[in-house]
């Protein structure tokens, strides 16, 4: 769907300079731009690359205002998430009331889908779902009895949803994510060392605006629930465990993977391929490094403080170890 400038600019909070009725349909990077699409620009050595690109019109910062070029600019103070807004705007479009449900999917009677909800091709709608409108359920879906997800959702294929999770409004899951399955919970009889099942019978509950990423699992809880926060972005191929709770804008990259009742604190940032041990505690906004290990009922705390290496500790120190450990080789 396209959309004027001047409508854009008020709903990212821009100011325009130029001709405010020209209409766009895109977002494009400065070398693919067409006729019909924006581009961004966060640093001014690029602003004369974007004024001779196709592109319609410029997102970009205070820096552009002087500019004498003959092109419609929407300046922002930050123009990277202007620009991320514009592009959500712009695909988002009109959609219609009207449920469409491809003939080759099953949905039970009693499930609820709201105006403007897509499912796709072999999809499998258990009993009492709830879908809120315009949300996209993908081919190959499997969501289970009792479910309920909220509005303008993107559930790409092949996704499986057990019973009884809650999901809020706005969340995107990626393709082969496995949502509210059994956490890894055993007891094991000391007398024959077999083990034996704990009971997994909580739930999973997944907040507003959250995006999980392709082949990322999530346990429910084993008696109470795992929480993922408003805003959390998980990577692909992250696994959190039952009982967990990921505050509001926690950040965690791919191939993470956390034992079951961790809290992680909002606006933590966890690098790729870092593992964490069971009931440990990641503070507000705390960064721990690529391939950190925290072990088992350790916090870290220090908002802004990067973290590093196994066991887990702050940078300086980190590297402080590296360097007399490669002083004291050197002496070999």
């Amino acid at each position: 769907m396209k959309r004027s400038l001047s409508e854009i600019a008020e709903e990212v909070g821009a100011r325009l300079i130029g001709d405010g009725r020209i209409e766009v349909s895109g977002v494009a990077s400065i070398a693919s731009a067409g006729r019909d699409s924006i581009v961004f620009v966060d640093d001014e050595k690029h602003l004369s690359a974007a004024v001779n690109s196709g592109a319609a019109a410029i997102i970009a910062g205070e820096f552009a205002v002087s500019a004498n070029y003959n092109r419609p600019t929407l300046i922002s103070d930050h123009p990277k998430l202007a620009f991320a807004r514009a592009a959500r705007i712009l695909q988002s479009g009109l959609r219609s009331d009207e449920v469409s449900v491809s003939p080759k999917a099953v949905v039970h009677p009693s499930a609820v889908l709201g105006g403007g909800v897509c499912v796709g091709a072999c999809a499998v709608i258990d009993e009492n779902v709830r879908i809120g409108e315009a949300t996209r359920v993908g081919a190959g879906c499997s969501i289970g009895a009792r479910v309920a997800v909220g509005a303008g959702c993107e559930i790409y294929p092949n996704v499986t949803i057990y019973a009884g999770t809650t999901i809020g409004n706005r969340v995107i899951i990626h393709a082969g994510a496995v949502l509210g399955s059994d956490g890894f919970g055993y007891v094991r009889d000391r007398k024959t060392g077999h083990y034996e099942k704990f009971p997994q019978m909580g739930r999973l509950v997944i907040e507003d605006d959250v995006e999980i990423g392709a082949n990322t699992t999530v346990d429910r809880g084993a008696l109470d629930e795992t929480r993922i926060r408003r805003g959390a972005k998980l990577d692909n191929l992250v696994h959190i465990g039952h009982n967990c709770d990921i505050g509001e804008d926690v950040v965690i990259a791919a191939q993470t993977g956390l034992s079951g009742s961790i809290v992680i604190e909002p606006g933590a940032v966890l690098g790729g391929q870092v593992g964490i041990g069971e009931h440990a505690r990641i503070g507000e906004g705390v960064m721990l490094g690529g391939q950190g290990g925290v072990l088992p009922n350790k916090i870290l705390r220090g908002k802004g403080i990067a973290f590093w290496g196994t066991p887990a500790q702050p940078l300086r120190q980190y590297l402080k170890q590296l360097a007399t450990l490669a002083r004291l080789a050197k002496k070999e």
